[in-house]
């Protein structure tokens, strides 16, 4: 059994669709980051950077103790490990998930989530702050519309972890000033997505 800490965040639900994708029995504890739960010591021994998501497998690979994982690329990297899915043993198929994945958490994760903060949550409105993260965003949306026109998913024809780990953070762009159509291939990629079955579990999770 896997135990899930976590909340309705896009990295929340990267979470809890690679578990649902991967059909690893879990249960769920809501870390509700509204009231600063996620500061509770008693998740910061799980996650010391005291985010969301974090997992504890208590029937890690290789047996011993429970084992926790925190953060969420690492999550995503050690169930496809542990459940031999959604990412390729072969070692140019596997470093070709793991490139699109690291644009995940080192671009559309950040970038998109100043770019809603300051267009969605700010105290104040601060012009340049907008342009600057739409700039940005823009430019991650090109890129990736543009693998999208030859490939079904970011890493080539089989969906895999790094498409887990953006489409939380892509499937609300027009929300933030985008238009799909100026982006027609990472919609279809959204919509494909999104008509997945554990999916839509995984973003009921909470």
């Amino acid at each position: 059994m896997i135990d899930l800490y976590t909340w309705g965040t896009p990295n929340g639900h990267k979470a809890a669709i690679m578990l649902e994708e991967t059909g690893l029995p879990y249960q769920v504890f809501p870390i509700n980051i509204g009231t600063d739960e996620q500061f509770h010591p008693d998740y910061v021994e799980i996650s010391p950077w005291s985010k969301i998501p974090a997992i504890v497998d208590h029937e890690p690979m290789g047996g011993g103790e429970p084992y926790r994982v925190f953060e969420s690329g690492a999550i995503l990297m050690y169930l496809a490990e542990k459940s031999g899915t959604l990412m390729p043993q072969e070692a140019g198929a596997r470093y070709e998930v793991l490139q699109w994945l690291m644009m995940q958490i080192g671009g559309f994760g950040p970038l998109m989530g100043q770019l809603g903060h300051f267009e969605m949550f700010a105290k104040e409105d601060i012009p340049y702050a907008k342009k600057r993260y739409h700039t940005e965003v823009d430019r991650l949306l090109a890129v990736l519309d543009d693998r999208l026109e030859d490939n079904q998913f970011m890493a080539g024809d089989d969906y895999s972890i790094a498409d887990i780990a953006t489409f939380p953070w892509v499937r609300f762009s027009d929300k933030v000033g985008f238009k799909w159509e100026d982006f027609s291939n990472v919609k279809r990629w959204i919509d494909v997505i999104e008509a997945r079955p554990a999916v839509q579990k995984g973003l009921d999770v909470v």
